[in-house]
């Protein structure tokens, strides 16, 4: 292990980057993510790569993509507002199977709303800001450290499913400073660009599946044939407008990820052995839920947490056995309400779900989400 360091989670977000491979940032500043391409402006000329501060929101994604295409790890930062130009992008990304990482640090919205303030209220948008059919991946860290492996993590599911991946944070980590130990490069597990296994005189088509059922994609510039666009296309990479091709081709993007089930939809439960209710929360409002359930424990009653790390795809399963062990689930989060319809659809009517919500640009404090719990319990 390295030598332990006060760092910001901004910062640990783009050491994560630099760590896993990550050679090209392009990005616009915004608070509360400004942080993270600093810190990439100042640490990718050290390793021989490429910092470019863009015009605006929607040029930054462009670049990151033609940047991947060209064989690039490739990650941009930015805050709602940004995130909300760039959904076209991200959309093309997924149908065209671009690997890249986006880190969005959430703000108050809508619109401009409260910059720099903190909120979770970009969950629904992550999944379905984009128009179409398409899958998603979504990481939400709570500490300065796990921020650091969740970056690394989204960059090597980024690279093996060839997709969009989402870093979900949120001002209240995003400018948190921890001490952190990071781990040295030769403990990391790093996913390399997937290369064709076939030349062009064995038949090489771009956007034929493998065993895995994601596409060999060689970057540009080695000497293939590659037609890439954003219209629905066969393994030839060339649109066809065909039902079959169509059908086949959104199934494939959904089933290459779908397919791996509970391996990367991570989950922690703390206070579990004997709750009779829980608390569902994440990001930085999982801390605060923490130190809740830890005081709501000291005066005898039976709470646990469980936190949600990946938030897409949906922790069904985590959900699912939660809520046929407890009698009662509260969700925590930072906005009016909306992984708490997950909560609810994932439980099925087992055991009744509240809501415990805050918008008003301040962070819980633990009597807030203590109140829910005495309600929860039936205390209050």
């Amino acid at each position: 292990m390295s030598k332990a360091r006060l760092m910001q989670g901004n910062e640990a977000c783009a050491e994560g980057a630099i760590a896993a491979g990550v050679r090209f940032f392009a990005g616009y500043p915004i608070t509360p993510s400004t942080e993270v391409a600093e810190t990439m402006a100042k640490l990718l000329p050290q390793v021989g790569g490429k910092f470019v501060q863009m015009e605006d929101e929607i040029a930054s994604m462009g670049a990151i993509l033609g940047a991947s295409l060209a064989g690039q790890k490739a990650m941009d930062a930015t805050s709602g507002p940004g995130f909300s130009l760039k959904q076209e992008l991200i959309g093309y990304a997924a149908c065209a199977e671009i690997p890249c990482v986006l880190v969005n640090v959430q703000r108050v919205g809508p619109s401009t709303g409260q910059p720099t303030a903190p909120s979770q209220a970009d969950v629904m948008q992550t999944r379905w800001g984009t128009h179409g059919d398409h899958p998603i991946i979504a990481l939400s860290p709570w500490s300065v450290r796990e921020t650091f492996d969740a970056t690394v993590m989204a960059v090597n599911y980024a690279e093996r499913f060839r997709t969009p991946v989402i870093l979900l944070m949120d001002e209240v980590v995003g400018h948190l400073r921890e001490k952190v130990e990071l781990p040295e490069a030769s403990e990391l597990d790093i996913y390399p660009r997937r290369a064709p296994k076939k030349t062009r005189a064995e038949g090489y088509e771009p956007f034929a599946p493998d065993a895995d059922l994601v596409p060999n994609v060689a970057d540009f510039g080695q000497g293939y044939h590659i037609h890439v666009t954003g219209l629905l296309h066969d393994d030839t990479g060339f649109p066809v407008g065909s039902p079959q091709v169509t059908e086949t081709s959104i199934r494939r993007l959904h089933e290459k990820i779908s397919r791996v089930g509970e391996e990367i939809i991570h989950t922690e439960e703390y206070f579990m052995e004997d709750a009779e209710y829980a608390v569902v929360s994440f990001g930085g409002t999982a801390r605060t839920a923490y130190e809740a359930v830890q005081d709501a424990r000291k005066k005898g009653q039976k709470v646990g947490l469980l936190r949600l790390m990946t938030i897409w795809p949906f922790a069904d399963k985590a959900i699912e056995r939660l809520a046929a062990k407890v009698k009662g689930i509260m969700v925590a989060e930072l906005n009016y309400g909306q992984i708490v319809h997950e909560v609810r659809r994932a439980a099925a009517g087992q055991c009744p779900v509240e809501f415990c919500g805050k918008y008003n640009m301040k962070a819980f404090e633990p009597d807030e989400i203590a109140l829910g719990i005495d309600k929860l319990c039936g205390e209050a």
